[in-house]
């Protein structure tokens, strides 16, 4: 574990970021937010996929007049995940007419490039801020590279030539980046909020700038920090930029919280970006969301294509069982499983995981080794529906064995109140 960047903690809900707090996983909503009951849907299905705070657009009447609808919902089915309110040009105007979205959401996030102009900017980003202040809410002061306030890069590009500092054009950009973070910062301070209720975040879209950028930041603050690059990209481009960028400072204990900002397919599951910054986390160690599964890449060795399906149904499977196991079991998300295509490492990485299960390489109805804690447990054969079934039905039984029955409450947002999810939210959601 590296050594955290030392940060004053804030609570958006019943969540705490910063502090010292495991590392929270965010996401934030496509949908029409004036539709409350599509949106509300999708934060049940992010929440669900392991978002701990929601994000949704709050764009214009209809969309703040729709927030405490879906907040209501997102109660009413029994989560009570934290909704955060995104806003950009007319924030001031919309928490001011509609005070029950302002006292509905659990986080203002504000982007300070876009709340205005000269004296009408610092005004509009103070009374955001005083209205904070009145309902007791933490806030995101957001700078976006994006829409980085133009008079500030502008005056910095200016100063540049003036005093022949020689610095290139990105490097002047992202200083501006975190002066308009800390200048934010101080203004929000001004009008009454504590330090711990602000978070800073500092968004661009090149890996390299994000480095840069919030070590500046993690040596000038100690605000808790948002992670994350503005537009990360679609599918592979997406995910390794994200995790070049958000691994490294991770590792050298930069950030609080994080948000993997994937591009989806048209029609996609916006649930992808959720599982992506859970699976980055894992990956360093940093937090244990789900059981981890272990699966061959495949080579000439692998004609079939058995154990690619037999790996994809798995972890299906986990996904749609963990809200229920992490309800009922102390430590299942430690749970390693492994899937593996020939016998060159299958058997070697099946003794390695809890419960692993290693295919010949060759043949639809093939003989498979199944080992348990390092032990030949069984071999089972057949076709892929029927070795699916009885690999599910040991990972069922040794869940069952294995781990402790849960006592006491489970962290905030982590499953339901009450009830099964899965049947209720969708009746609950109609």
């Amino acid at each position: 574990m590296p050594n955290r960047h030392k940060t004053v903690g804030v609570r958006v809900g019943k969540v705490a970021v910063g502090g010292g707090a495991p590392i929270v996983v965010q996401s934030m909503t496509n949908t029409d937010t004036a539709d409350a009951a599509t949106t509300a849907q999708q934060c049940l299905e992010l929440a669900q996929a392991g978002s701990e705070l929601v994000r949704v657009t709050v764009n214009v009447p209809e969309a703040a007049a729709a927030v405490p609808e879906i907040k209501k919902r997102l109660l009413d089915a029994g989560w009570d995940t934290p909704v955060i309110g995104d806003f950009h040009y007319n924030g001031h105007v919309l928490l001011t007419k509609y005070p029950d979205c302002a006292r509905a959401l659990d986080k203002y996030r504000i982007n300070p490039g876009n709340v205005g102009h000269g004296q009408r900017r610092d005004e509009q980003f103070a009374t955001i801020c005083k209205i904070a202040r009145d309902n007791g809410k933490p806030v995101r002061i957001g700078v976006n590279g994006g829409s980085l306030n133009q008079e500030l890069v502008m005056r910095k590009m200016q100063e540049n030539t003036d005093q022949n500092l020689g610095k290139p054009s990105e490097q002047i950009i992202n200083e501006c980046m975190v002066l308009s973070a800390l200048e934010s910062t101080e203004l929000a301070l001004e009008t009454g909020l504590r330090k711990d209720q602000i978070i800073i975040s500092c968004k661009v879209s090149r890996p390299r700038d994000l480095l840069e950028i919030y070590r500046d930041l993690a040596r000038k603050t100690d605000q808790p920090l948002h992670l994350g690059l503005t537009e990360a990209g679609m599918g592979a481009k997406g995910l390794v930029w994200s995790a070049a960028s958000m691994g490294i400072l991770l590792s050298e204990g930069i950030g609080d919280t994080i948000r993997v900002s994937l591009t989806p397919r048209p029609g996609g599951d916006r649930r992808e970006e959720v599982y992506a910054a859970c699976e980055l986390l894992q990956a360093l160690g940093l937090r244990s969301f789900a059981p981890s599964v272990t699966a061959c890449p495949g080579c000439g060795r692998t004609t079939s294509s058995t154990f690619q399906e037999l790996a994809e149904s798995i972890q299906r499977y986990i996904r749609e069982k963990m809200p229920e196991w992490k309800r009922e079991y102390e430590g299942i998300e430690e749970l390693k499983l492994a899937v593996m295509g020939c016998i060159v490492n299958g058997p070697g990485e099946s003794k390695a995981a809890n419960i692993g299960i290693s295919l010949p390489g060759t043949g639809e109805a093939p003989r498979c080794p199944v080992y348990i804690d390092g032990q030949k447990f069984t071999t089972l054969e057949g076709t892929y529906d029927e070795l699916s079934a009885a690999f599910q039905a040991l990972v069922d039984d040794y869940v069952s064995r294995k781990y402790p029955k849960r006592e006491g409450p489970l962290p905030p947002s982590a499953v339901p109140a009450s009830g099964d999810h899965s049947k209720r939210s969708l009746r609950v959601l109609a």
